[in-house]
């Protein structure tokens, strides 16, 4: 696990209205029916983001990052991995992902994205990234080699085993957050991860957070605030980038 059970996401540098948050069902392309979590800000989005959560799926925590994200400008749905074998509702505490988490494929991952992304899209939306965390971070960078059309594909302290195999197919922007102080990830192998994307001449940043841990952005961890501020400029200057590459 990720984030402790009462961990909640740390506000954004500039905080806006937020028009409306909503909880959905989405139904992917393989007929999947999976819970979600819309949060639309009040001023014309920026963007839209697609946020993949760690492995608890659509914990709280995520359904506070999407209002967060509404108050930053943009436009986001976070959803859910496990509709195919846990139903379409929103995940607690005592949700057992352990039993779950290994029937999620990379392709449900795809499609459930795409979903989301679709949803975006209704709303006008026409620059959509993913966001992801830890199991998300890793899927995320994996869905920048999709033919999603993605904008930009973001992960924090993400697995870089998820997208080896299809890094060289890599189309899109990739944002590496990576924990300098990660136990689970060591900082060298994101750092592989990125060189060989760079090598390979892909369009990747990478921003190590000296002496962060492994789920630092939390608004609870008080003595790494500057590191979330820091993430929370990174993220918004790098869809700041690309989105409007795109218009």
């Amino acid at each position: 696990m990720c984030h402790e059970p009462d961990s909640r996401p740390p506000a954004p540098p500039v905080i806006g209205e937020v028009a409306g948050t909503a909880s959905l069902t989405l139904t992917a392309a393989d007929g999947n029916v999976l819970a979600a979590f819309e949060a639309v800000p009040a001023r014309t989005p920026r963007a839209g983001v697609v946020i993949l959560p760690d492995v608890r799926g659509l914990h709280p925590y995520y359904v506070a990052l999407a209002e967060r994200f509404a108050e930053a400008g943009l436009h986001a749905v976070a959803i859910d991995y496990f509709g195919r074998t846990a139903g379409a509702q929103p995940r607690d505490d005592e949700f057992p992902f352990r039993d779950h988490l290994t029937s999620v494929t990379p392709d449900h991952v795809r499609l459930d994205t795409a979903a989301a992304a679709d949803r975006l899209a209704a709303a006008g939306i026409t620059s959509v990234f993913t966001l992801g965390f830890c199991f998300g971070g890793g899927q995320s960078w994996r869905l920048a080699a999709s033919d999603l059309g993605l904008a930009g594909a973001m992960g924090f302290y993400g697995r870089p085993s998820m997208a080896e195999e299809v890094a060289d197919e890599v189309t899109t922007p990739v944002l590496m957050l990576v924990a300098g102080d990660d136990a689970a990830t060591p900082v060298e192998v994101s750092q592989a991860l990125a060189d060989r994307l760079t090598a390979a001449g892909k369009d990747v940043e990478v921003h190590v957070f000296d002496g962060a841990p492994h789920s630092f952005f939390d608004r609870t961890f008080a003595d790494h605030a500057q590191a979330c501020t820091q993430a929370w400029q990174d993220i918004l200057g790098f869809v700041g980038r690309h989105a409007a590459a795109e218009r």
